[in-house]
């Protein structure tokens, strides 16, 4: 069972930077990872992704960067240019690589999320 915690949520002002981690309990080389995240009243979102390359959502491209340590079970969602539309509770998700074939919400293992607030 593989376990993740999220950190590095905040409030930051718009077109501030956060950067969050999610540190899990297995290996993010052997795993494909997510970051999702939940707005208030929205259905959660995917946000982006990397198995044997990096996957972004419209809304993140060219202002997100999801990467992985190399050394350590850690996967980061660098966020720069945030907007008001960015709030919302930052989940990192896993999947084992053979399920990367399964629809882009299917991720098998959830955090509890950080939360992420940015004003106008």
């Amino acid at each position: 069972q593989m376990h993740l915690v999220e950190s590095g949520g905040g409030s930051v002002k718009a077109g501030g930077s956060l950067r969050l981690s999610c540190a899990a309990s297995e290996s993010v080389w052997r795993h494909d990872m997510a970051w999702f995240r939940q707005a208030p009243g929205k259905e959660r979102e995917f946000v982006a992704s990397i198995a044997w390359s990096a996957v972004y959502d419209d809304s993140a491209k060219g202002r997100f960067a999801i990467s992985r340590d190399s050394t350590e079970n850690i996967v980061w969602l660098q966020m720069d240019s945030l907007e008001p539309e960015d709030t919302g509770i930052y989940i990192c998700a896993a999947r084992r690589l053979s399920n990367s074939r399964l629809g882009r919400n299917e991720y098998e293992y959830w955090g509890q999320g950080t939360q992420v607030t940015v004003s106008s």
